[in-house]
């Protein structure tokens, strides 16, 4: 697990040339089709040579949720391991990786007018008046969401109004099935010492992305005339603002300097999360002096660390 551009796929991909492994994907953009070049996607010829589960399972029109995800992931690992296989997952979705550590707790499923009546109050107030409530209501939660993380404050608000028990508690009230049970675990992080440096590959790689044509590649999904900016898959960082970019909201320059901020904002929630994640092992790809290792120096740490 990592941050954002921090090499996760590039190194798990090395371990699977060196180690007997089949690769999850854990990673809330990768279920989506057509989502390929702002969800950093492996290639097509990576993946032939790399098979991710849990890649292009769904339409970006559906909503994919840890649930799901909890259920298809446990599902893989199980094939892989009856094929004489080590599962290894690998991404930057540390919900997804939470519930399949931890189990999922008893939620009520989504109710469609309390979301709408939430929905319409962050049209009116703007999200951040919404985290507000989260606070009042569930500060734990609250604490663990940048005031504009929509689809989160969403659900935190919808389960507190519909239980009247904030979503952190029922969280610790775990039905349990977390993974610990069934596997043993190694748990890896890769992540740069600096964070101008994460910045500055992140900048790089959006605009590479642009360049690849993801302009282009969201102008398609708008074309598809099943797809809105509010959908989940469609509020994915880089999306949502190249799609408010081509609705007119926003020039150019504007949406690429938004699509980075997005991104480093991402980037900061996951090492957020990372530097409270019990039982990890850390590797960094840049050594005391706060020069970049080489690759075949990541690969050799992390297989020790896996050993």
């Amino acid at each position: 697990m990592g941050p954002t551009a921090s090499g996760k796929t590039d190194l798990a991909m090395a371990i699977a040339d060196r180690l007997p492994v089949a690769l999850i994907s854990v990673d809330s953009a990768l279920v989506y089709r057509g989502l390929d070049l702002g969800s950093a996607k492996p290639t097509a010829q990576e993946l032939v040579r790399y098979p991710h589960c849990l890649i292009d399972i769904c339409e970006p029109s559906e909503s994919y949720s840890a649930g799901r995800f909890y259920a298809d992931a446990l599902l893989a690992m199980d094939e892989i391991s009856a094929a004489g296989k080590i599962p290894l997952l690998v991404g930057g979705t540390m919900l997804y990786f939470r519930a399949l550590l931890q189990g999922l707790a008893a939620l009520p499923r989504a109710d469609t007018q309390v979301r709408a009546d939430i929905e319409a109050r962050a049209e009116r107030e703007g999200w951040p008046a919404l985290h507000a409530e989260l606070v009042r209501v569930d500060p734990e939660l609250a604490a663990e969401l940048h005031p504009n993380h929509s689809a989160r404050i969403e659900r935190g608000l919808e389960v507190y109004r519909l239980t009247g028990v904030p979503l952190s508690r029922l969280r610790r009230e775990q039905t349990g099935g977390g993974v610990q049970e069934r596997y043993q675990l190694h748990q890896l992080a890769i992540m740069p010492r600096d964070r101008a440096l994460l910045h500055q590959r992140i900048e790089v790689r959006f605009k590479r992305m642009l360049k690849a044509g993801l302009v282009e590649e969201v102008r398609g999904l708008r074309a598809r005339g099943d797809l809105h900016g509010d959908l989940p898959a469609m509020r994915a960082v880089g999306y949502r603002q190249v799609w408010q970019y081509l609705e007119g909201h926003c020039g150019y320059d504007e949406m690429v300097a938004a699509g980075i901020a997005a991104t480093r904002q991402l980037a900061k929630r996951q090492l957020t999360w990372l530097r409270r994640w019990p039982a990890l092992a850390t590797l960094y790809t840049q050594d005391a002096e706060g020069r970049e290792r080489a690759q075949e120096e990541i690969v050799a740490e992390a297989l020790k660390f896996l050993a």
